[in-house]
């Protein structure tokens, strides 16, 4: 094999296989993302606050469980943590279409999905981006990032209008099927994965799960950088929960949307996202690697302003610019700062690492969730959707008073953050 075609990933075959099972499992996260909230709001009638807290539950593990998932995820082989993950996603999810199919479906039924999926999801989460620095070389780390996040928006960009027409053609419940077999689908691309990652050396100390909790918190939050993108993307993740738990409120009650309009709105906003992965390499190369990651937020961020001054019509195009641009920016900064902390983070403290970032930036959402139906509720769903904006547009501080703000590239060691004055 050619050091070109190694460099590109292309025939690297056990990521091939992880990225093949993460594209058909986005796309099938994308549908229930769209068509969950759409079981409630049409099939259930819930109230805002209602659909709010549904929201919610799908996040609230990473708040719940994320801090133990990645002590007990470094103790495991990764591989395995993957394929309990998707196995356990395809029969929880499978419950939606089958309870409805019995007439049984209700509220509670599906804030226990969404709990349950979301805590397979930290685990599953904390797992695969562990396991993603022992399956390719730090080198080929960004350009991993970047194929994996531009499954996420292809999956952002077809499942939604997937998801619509599947609403309007079967109901919102058997929907969610589809995100059931494609789970399936990931189980069966990720046993196919023949690269095991080392095992780390065994001691005869007894284990001590809250000592290696603060190991990993400790790393993040003394880290002069780490500290600061997990204060903007916790902030930015704050409002967007917020934003996301009365999107499907706002698009049905206010603008009158159908199922396949806010399906067509979401995939056009999510191409965004695809074209900022499909270039997120190339302009972190050319605009430089610290400074992308608060350049692209700073820059797309204040399309937000558009959502709430949208009308009934083709007024539903300003959320799909809105998202588009802010999504684009989003995969672009995400690239940057996974792929950074990824190749800072030493490999026996990786599952604590990404799990201590997930439980602080990933643990907002609900709350913001919370929020956001709470606000929707009591201010209006125009007046919420302005106050996310302003937030979400506010997070780029945090990244802009950080020693990124004065640097072209992320120090690669420790002697060139000293020189460049990085603690």
């Amino acid at each position: 094999m050619g050091e070109t075609e190694r460099r590109t990933l292309w025939h690297h075959r056990d990521f091939m296989f992880l990225w093949a099972g993460q594209t058909v499992s986005e796309v099938g996260s994308s549908v229930t993302t769209l068509a969950l909230p759409l079981v409630a709001v049409l099939v259930l009638h819930a109230s805002t606050f209602e659909v709010g807290a549904l929201a919610a539950c799908t996040n609230l593990p990473f708040l719940l469980v994320a801090l133990p998932a990645g002590a007990w995820v470094d103790r495991w082989r990764k591989r395995s943590v993957l394929l309990w993950g998707d196995a356990g996603r395809v029969l929880v999810l499978g419950s939606v279409p089958v309870a409805q199919a019995f007439h049984h479906l209700g509220l509670a039924q599906l804030y226990t999905v969404a709990l349950l999926a979301g805590v397979l999801t930290v685990f599953f989460d904390v797992a695969y981006q562990s396991y993603l620095p022992a399956l390719v070389a730090r080198d080929e780390l960004v350009e991993a990032n970047a194929k994996l996040g531009a499954s996420q928006s292809f999956g952002q960009v077809a499942g939604p209008s997937l998801g619509g027409a599947l609403v309007g053609a079967f109901g919102a419940a058997y929907a969610v099927a589809v995100d059931a077999v494609s789970f399936g689908v990931s189980t069966v691309a990720t046993f196919a994965i023949r690269g095991r990652e080392p095992l780390q050396p065994q001691t005869n100390e007894p284990r001590d799960l809250r000592r290696e909790i603060r190991a990993g918190l400790s790393f993040v939050l003394s880290h002069p950088i780490l500290k600061k993108v997990v204060g903007c993307t916790a902030t930015a993740n704050f409002f967007s929960g917020a934003a996301f738990a009365i999107e499907a409120v706002f698009l049905v009650r206010v603008l009158h949307a159908s199922p396949g309009v806010i399906g067509l709105v979401l995939s056009l906003g999510s191409a965004g996202g695809l074209l900022g992965a499909i270039f997120a390499g190339r302009i972190a190369r050319r605009v430089g690697t610290a400074r992308i990651i608060w350049l692209s937020l700073a820059v797309t961020a204040p399309f937000g302003f558009l959502v709430p001054f949208a009308f009934r019509g083709y007024g539903v195009l300003l959320i799909a610019g809105a998202l588009f641009a802010v999504s684009a920016g989003s995969v672009v900064y995400n690239t940057a700062q996974v792929s950074f902390r990824q190749a800072v983070c030493p490999p026996t403290l990786l599952g604590r690492m990404n799990a201590s970032v997930r439980f602080l930036v990933w643990g907002t959402m609900p709350l913001g969730a919370i929020a956001g139906g709470a606000l929707g509720t009591l201010l209006g769903l125009r007046v919420t959707e302005f106050l996310c904006a302003v937030g979400g547009w506010a997070s780029v501080l945090w990244v802009i008073s950080s020693p990124l703000f004065g640097m072209r590239d992320v120090p690669e060691s420790e002697a060139e953050a000293i020189a460049l004055g990085v603690p």
